[in-house]
């Protein structure tokens, strides 16, 4: 029988790493606690509105962070079970096999992985099952290799879309379509749970026919009675025993209470700036700079990559519903004129006339920007950022998160972004640059941590790194992070897919631990 609070497994946090891990290990029989900082997000119609969504951020709910000069800023980070893929555009893209090698960059080199592409590609293949990835294999030119086909065909892409494609492709592109995680069924539209709607990338899903941890992962795994689900449960510091080698206790603020809770294992899965965090003000006698950090190495090395979020106007209309089905990597190790790798380009979800207004200047009418929503096509482009030991998350003497970060290897992003503008007039759209406050060709801001990953990083070495490759704590017997924090470095496609992927594979190692 359980002793009350005491628990074989707790996993604190419920996104793509934490809600994953529980999927995979509910069925052992194991008792597992989650402890969640946040609530289940409310179903409710605002959910779609892109006024309350983006304009009056109804759902950002993270306290202020610190930048390096000490100015605040509220982080595009969200508290909810399912975490930040409760707001992902759920493009599950697997790292190139060459992007866990040695990589040279115009701005430096981007290290090796201590484990390969191989070690990672039957939990690839698990995760895109789980994930319900729609997509098609053999088209992208960077795909890495597959042991089994995509689970489900790829969407189809509207009419203006097509066209698009069609252009790239003629230009000498090659587009394919985006791997990604929604629960859409084309062939049978009155059994599809996706309505194929233009709030998807960015929005909450009401229907909740997104792949988001909370849907696939950690519901199904609430079926268990061994696992518990403990929301609004802050996790405040982690306690070890007099050894220093183990997590003897987790504090945690409960609808304004403290609790302790303890597990044979305990999992961080909070994002790679929060689980950071969270090791670093858990500080003793034995660990005097915070668990984990016997190497100086926690918080360090933190990596978002160079992104840019880009509108363009269609000289045709474009009453594109869901945007988000093509992307090129023609481009993701280098290019004609240029040796060094670029970067990735994927469409984003549609803009509309909300969203613009709080990029227009004041006095712009409102039917200017309905026609100019009209008439978008909208992109993102990703380059890769390299690890630096002086981009690191740290916290202040009151506790507060610190985030400091300068960017590097800025020029293959300086340049993918001159590609796609090279291509507008190819593409069927505007060849002159709309004034930048309304053209969105927006560098993504510090705010921007989507794709925060790093801070904990895995490797054989403990003075050069945090976590074993089982993502164990080199300095604790029984601490595991799972989440992007384990990255060595970031790649240049988004991190949901492998964060899934290593949540499994971490999984497999944690059910023959407890066995």
């Amino acid at each position: 029988m359980v002793q009350q609070n005491q628990y074989d497994v707790i996993i604190i946090g419920s996104g793509a790493g934490g809600g994953t891990l529980a999927y995979k290990l509910a069925p052992s029989g194991k008792s597992i606690l989650i402890l969640e900082r946040g609530e289940f997000l409310t179903r409710e119609k605002e959910n779609w509105d892109s006024r309350e969504v983006f304009v009056k951020g109804r759902y950002n709910n993270a306290e202020n962070w610190l930048d390096a000069t000490g100015k605040e800023f509220q982080p595009g980070q969200h508290y909810f079970v399912g975490g930040n893929t409760k707001f992902y555009g759920a493009v599950l893209l697997r790292m190139r096999r060459e992007d866990f090698g040695e990589l040279q960059h115009h701005g430096g080199i981007s290290p090796a992985w201590p484990l390969g592409y191989d070690d990672f590609e039957p939990y690839y293949t698990q995760a895109e099952q789980l994930y319900q990835v729609h997509g098609e294999r053999g088209i992208d030119p960077t795909e890495p290799s597959a042991s089994g086909p995509l689970p489900f065909p790829p969407i189809s892409n509207e009419p203006r879309i097509e066209e698009l494609a069609g252009d790239l492709r003629r230009i000498g592109n090659t587009p394919f379509p985006l791997p990604v995680g929604i629960m859409l069924n084309e062939a049978d539209r009155h059994l599809s749970p996706c309505v194929r709607c233009s709030t998807c990338d960015g929005f909450p899903c009401l229907v909740d026919a997104k792949a988001d941890a909370q849907v696939v992962c950690v519901d199904p795994a609430l079926e268990h009675s061994n696992v518990t689900l403990l929301t609004n449960a802050k996790v405040t510091s982690l306690k070890t025993s007099p050894s220093g080698r183990s997590i003897t206790s987790v504090e945690v603020e409960r609808d304004g209470q403290r609790e302790t809770y303890s597990g044979d294992v305990v999992v961080v899965s909070c994002g790679a700036v929060n689980s950071a965090a969270l090791l670093l003000r858990s500080i003793d006698d034995r660990h005097p700079n915070g668990l984990a950090n016997s190497s100086d190495m926690a918080g360090r090395h933190y990596m978002a990559h160079n992104n840019s979020a880009m509108m363009v106007l269609s000289r045709r209309h474009n009453p594109t519903v869901f945007q988000k089905t093509i992307g090129v990597n023609d481009y993701y190790f280098g290019s004609d004129d240029w040796q060094y790798p670029l970067g990735h380009i994927q469409m984003l979800g549609k803009s509309d006339s909300n969203m613009l207004r709080e990029s227009a200047p004041r006095l712009v009418p409102g039917r200017v920007l309905e026609e100019m929503a009209g008439r978008s096509l909208d992109f993102w482009l990703t380059s890769e950022d390299l690890p630096s030991p002086e981009n690191r998350v740290t916290i202040n003497s009151s506790g507060q998160v610190v985030l400091q970060y300068s960017e590097n290897n800025t020029e293959g992003h300086r340049r993918l972004v001159n590609k796609l503008r090279g291509m507008l007039k190819e593409i069927g759209c505007e060849g002159r640059l709309i004034p930048r406050s309304v053209y969105l060709n927006k560098k993504i801001p510090l705010a921007g941590v989507a794709h925060q990953n790093g801070t904990l990083r895995f490797g054989s070495d403990p003075q050069e790194s945090v976590l074993d490759i089982n993502c164990k704590a080199h300095d604790l017997d029984n601490l595991y992070v799972v989440d992007s924090s384990f990255f060595v470095s970031s790649s240049a496609v988004n991190p949901s897919l492998t964060i899934i992927a290593n949540a499994l594979r971490v999984g497999d190692h944690l059910l023959e631990r407890l066995r």
